[in-house]
């Protein structure tokens, strides 16, 4: 038969199945048509299997098999009952490939995650590539769901339960080498001969695999009863703590695996069907697959092509943040200059990157080899020697307006015309900082978040004489460098610290009210915040919470009215965690020792019991009204943008979508009535932005403006 989403040869009497021939996306993704289609190639290779001596699965596009099934498929479900006959469809024809009577393989070059892998489980055989892009892994607990097409089912059964548990419950990604140790896959091939080596490879008898003496021990164990229990209770222990219980599907992948564990494949199918079908309703999944489509549409960049490439970039200032951002550009070959004043600073820069790059060797995500190369890769300077060879200078020393503009009017006469010049800076104007240079239109903010190499936003800043490739130019570098980018318009504080004052701010005034550090930080916890404000602001340093305070209230005016606790705590030294007493006490390894009395003592001796959902309205009200201002006042164009930043630059909990995600949930006019409710307590900070008021009246939502 004609095939239009998948190709169907037999050579030699082997069959092959090859996918994204026909695929227009990059990621080549099972959509119906294509499952349809899998299921009459299945049904073929059934009907033709006197004939045929095996067959083998592969994709016609390098550096991706399958990236599991398209999302939009997901998202489009209306009903539990729906979603689960999906999976069921779906576990058929991998149960049809599985019940093959001839030895079937996945040869797997690049991506195979989701789906991917589940039709590489119902294979006899996994062949990866020795392609580093090769990776494979199970992400739909990302999405709010599980393995809907037997994943839950056949990866314990492949690598045993305590091998698989933690891969299905985080969706970690394995890479091909670490694939065959755990027995995930059966041989590595090189990936420009994998075609040609495959039947060789499948038509060979199983090797029975040789396991470590610990491998051995988790697959004894995992057989016994009492063990089984005990290994399902450390990880519900492990998942509860982790995730506090706002995501339902980690739990309920637990309930199936564990419930169907002994029964037939077909009972055991049947409670996965159903529990996809349960989970794919959820609020928290709905919110996870918002995010995901904004994410993606983030890394869609129409002119990529036309761009032109940064190969090459410098940093001016070294110091923590200057050695994360000169990190990122080692870590992604772009054999960065590091340039400070001194050598103390230099020292600094090196010693964090280092400690990062040490930190993934650790984790064995990087060997020693890589971490030699990658640290000598990074070229320490104190002067501007080699900078005529860079595409890209980015600034991150003080931040002092007046010591920012002469390191850029130095820095402009050092480097080529076509060279990007950027700043790291969190909250001084762009548009000031670049105003005595002679080609402004180059010029742009970079901002990144501390610590670089964990937080994965990167705002880029638009100015009104910056070119249009400039930022794109940038956007297409960030994505690049695996970050995920948002451009904003300048403005006081630009899009997320605008968005956070209001939050810390606010988190000083309730203690200032009586309000405990201890109820106020896990008032924000139980919201779903990765930290309480408290511990937040001994994060980004006192004096730095300080300074931005009084810059938002310059800007903004009286809704932004600093509270002087911040300034108190300076004052007696009190700076956050870089000198180890903040809200907190740390002792030298960062850790906290308890809370500082020396705080207390700048609070009302007695605590008033606020209830959490009072500190929590409190806490958010604040950020949802200034974000309303960001998109009045055009800092952004639309509430994804906003969403992105708050999800990606803060941590707001993402089973809750984003923060106006979150606000159009709980309803524009609620809202607007509780923040008046709260007028009586700052008319000022309370005071309902015009664009909120006017979208509440008219019923409508952020995401239909």
């Amino acid at each position: 038969m004609q095939y239009q989403h998948l190709t169907y040869e037999v050579r030699q009497g082997i069959a092959f199945i090859g996918f994204g021939k026909f695929e227009t996306k990059s990621m080549t993704t099972l959509t119906k048509e294509t499952l349809l289609e899998l299921k009459l190639a299945v049904d073929e290779l059934k009907k033709n299997s006197s004939q045929l001596k095996g067959a083998c699965f592969f994709s016609h596009k390098k550096d991706v098999f399958l990236a599991g099934v398209d999302v939009t498929i997901i998202n489009s479900l209306t009903s539990e009952a729906e979603a689960a006959n999906g999976a069921e469809q779906g576990q058929l024809i991998y149960n049809l490939i599985e019940d093959l009577p001839f030895p079937t393989a996945a040869l797997v070059d690049g991506v195979c995650l989701g789906g991917g892998l589940e039709l590489s489980l119902a294979c006899k055989k996994i062949f990866v590539s020795d392609s580093p892009r090769t990776v494979l892994g199970l992400p739909e607990v990302m999405l709010g769901v599980l393995p809907g097409f037997g994943g839950t089912y056949r990866l314990p059964r492949k690598i045993g339960l305590a091998e698989a548990l933690p891969l299905i419950l985080t969706g970690k990604q394995v890479k091909g080498r670490n694939a065959v140790k755990l027995g995930l896959a059966e041989v590595m091939l090189p990936a420009e001969r994998m075609l040609e080596l495959a039947p060789t490879y499948l038509l060979k008898p199983t090797k029975k695999k040789k396991f470590t003496l610990e491998q051995t021990l988790k697959q004894t164990m995992s057989q016994n009863f009492v063990t089984r229990k005990i290994i399902f209770q450390k990880a519900r222990e492990q998942v509860l703590k982790e995730s506090k219980g706002f995501y339902p599907s980690p739990l309920k992948i637990l309930e199936v695996i564990e419930n169907g564990f002994s029964k037939s494949r077909e009972k055991y199918l049947r409670l996965e069907a159903e529990a996809f079908g349960f989970l794919s309703q959820t609020e928290e999944s709905k919110n996870l697959q918002h995010i995901f489509f904004m994410t993606d549409k983030s890394k869609k960049l129409e002119n990529k092509d036309q761009l032109p490439d940064v190969s090459r970039a410098a940093v001016l200032g070294a110091g923590v943040m200057g050695g994360g951002i000169a990190w990122l550009l080692a870590d992604n070959d772009q054999a960065p200059l590091m340039k400070d004043i001194n050598q103390a600073g230099l020292e600094l820069g090196l010693k964090q990157a280092s400690a990062n790059f040490g930190a993934a060797l650790k984790r064995k995500r990087i060997n020693e080899d890589e971490f030699n190369r990658k640290m000598r890769s990074i070229n320490p300077l104190t002067t501007f020697e080699g900078f005529k060879g860079v595409d890209l200078v980015i600034e991150a020393v003080v931040e002092n307006m007046e010591v920012k503009k002469k390191v850029f009017a130095d820095c402009e006469k050092e480097v080529r015309e076509n060279c990007l010049i950027t700043s790291n800076t969190s909250s001084l104007s762009v548009t000031e900082m670049c105003s005595n240079l002679k080609d402004s239109s180059r010029f742009a903010g970079l901002h990144f978040f501390n610590p670089v190499h964990k937080m994965p936003l990167v705002e880029i800043i638009r100015h009104p004489k910056v070119s249009q490739k400039t930022i794109d130019t940038l956007y297409k570098w960030a994505l690049d460098v695996k970050k995920t980018p948002i451009v904003v318009n300048d403005g006081p504080g630009f899009l997320v610290n605008r968005i956070l004052a209001p939050y810390l701010n606010e988190a000083a005034f309730l203690l200032k009210e009586g309000v405990s550090i201890e109820d106020l930080d896990q008032a924000a916890l139980n919201f779903g915040m990765p930290m309480g404000p408290c511990r937040l602001m001994d994060e980004i340093g006192i004096d730095v919470c300080d300074k931005v305070g009084k810059i938002m209230q310059a800007g903004l005016g009286a809704r932004a009215i600093a509270n002087d606790l911040s300034h108190q705590m300076v004052d007696k030294k009190i700076l956050g965690k870089k000198n180890q007493k903040g809200f907190y006490l740390y002792d030298e390894k960062g850790k906290s020792i308890g809370i500082n009395d020396e705080v207390l003592s700048l609070l009302p001796k007695e605590t008033s019991k606020m209830d959490e959902m009072t500190i929590q309205m409190r806490l958010i009200l604040p950020m949802i009204n200034e974000a309303s201002y960001c998109l009045a006042d055009k800092i952004v164009e639309d509430a994804s943008t906003i969403d992105m930043g708050v999800i990606y630059g803060l941590g707001f909990p993402p089973f809750k979508g984003g923060l106006l995600k979150y606000a159009d949930h709980e309803g524009l006019d609620r809202l607007v009535e509780a923040m008046e409710d709260f007028s009586t307590v700052s008319l000022e900070r309370y005071k309902v932005s015009p664009l909120l008021k006017e979208l509440a009246s008219q019923g409508k939502f952020f995401y239909h403006r």
